[in-house]
């Protein structure tokens, strides 16, 4: 045996006593590996939902004529010219999107249901991966707020007498605001959670009277729009420094887009938001009324794919584990 050429011995070993042999398979006991994942990768793992109100289901470019883009979607306005088949084509989610925002909902009725549909929170499960949502201008009474302000006496002060109400009702959000994300999270404990601000509706400095809202009004609706960011933000922010502080994974994340249309306000000759608009054969204001154009709705998915990528600033804790000593799929079992 001394005298077989130098590695014949282990090959002879391996034909004649099946030892030895190479298995190419990690050695046993070794431990199991953890990788974490990136911000992106969390969230394509697996089910992008969206959720939220007008401005997230696509109110402002809904129409009757349209296909329904899922059951209940005529009820709540879901338009796939929203931003959310926007941001499902953009990126590639393992378990698909599931689409049930919904128009006119509040925190409220996220949480237990709208014209007969199942809550949209039962859509959360922990398959979800990605959560999106826009919520809290309903909360806030801004469509019936805007209607007081465009329905009345020129240049009265009907409009900022409604200033001590809305920030009541604002402050209030804080609540209900977190108990939106608890719900969300004890659903979908791993998944990465985007909420989305409201744009300024009218421009910074405004100049003229524009649907009856003097250059006040405009004003006031913009600092009330911006209060309501502020705090929908300030919440999702404490929420997320918690699942940080615990090294837990997923995230709440939050994308103020106060300036997003700049440029691209109502009274603006290209404007994002669609300004009063009214049915004259039934004499009332359309819904789609000061909600995004189909511009205004590509701003939004530039907004939530652009945060996609970046992540919530910090390392995401959401890891992958995996087994070197597993068998490798089609490999016999160990003997």
């Amino acid at each position: 045996m001394a005298c077989l050429p130098l590695g014949l011995y282990p090959k002879l070993a391996c034909a004649v006593l099946d030892a030895g042999c190479p298995t190419g398979a990690a050695p046993r006991g070794e431990l199991p590996r953890v990788t974490r994942l990136t911000a992106v990768q969390v969230a394509q793992s697996g089910t992008y939902v969206a959720l939220g109100d007008s401005y997230s289901s696509g109110e402002g470019v809904w129409e009757l004529s349209q296909a329904p883009v899922n059951d209940g979607a005529d009820r709540c306005h879901r338009s796939e010219g929203s931003y959310v088949p926007l941001v499902a084509q953009a990126y590639r989610f393992g378990g698909g999107t599931a689409f049930y925002a919904c128009s006119g909902a509040t925190t409220r009725e996220l949480l237990s249901g709208q014209h007969g549909q199942p809550p949209q929170i039962t859509r959360v499960s922990a398959a979800a991966s990605l959560v999106t949502l826009s919520i809290g201008g309903n909360d806030a009474g801004f469509s019936k707020v805007l209607t007081g302000c465009i329905v009345k006496i020129p240049w009265s002060t009907a409009c900022v007498d409604q200033d001590a109400a809305v920030n009541r009702r604002i402050e209030e959000l804080r609540t209900s605001m977190l108990k939106v994300l608890k719900e969300v999270r004890v659903r979908a404990p791993a998944a990465r959670v985007i909420v989305l601000g409201y744009p300024r509706p009218f421009p910074k400095e405004p100049v003229e009277t524009v649907d009856n809202l003097t250059v006040a009004d405009q004003r006031w609706l913009n600092t009330m729009t911006r209060r309501l960011n502020d705090t929908v933000g300030s919440v999702v922010a404490e929420f997320d420094r918690a699942i940080a502080a615990f090294g837990a994974p997923g995230s709440a994340e939050y994308v103020d887009a106060y300036e997003a249309f700049t440029g691209h306000e109502v009274g603006r000759p290209r404007p994002f938001l669609n300004g009063l608009a009214v049915d004259m054969d039934e004499l009332r204001v359309n819904a789609r009324s000061y909600h995004p154009t189909g511009d205004g709705y590509r701003r939004f998915a530039e907004l939530i794919t652009g945060q996609i990528a970046a992540g919530p600033g910090r390392p995401m804790n959401n890891v992958l584990v995996t087994d070197p000593n597993a068998p490798r799929r089609g490999a016999a079992p160990p003997r």
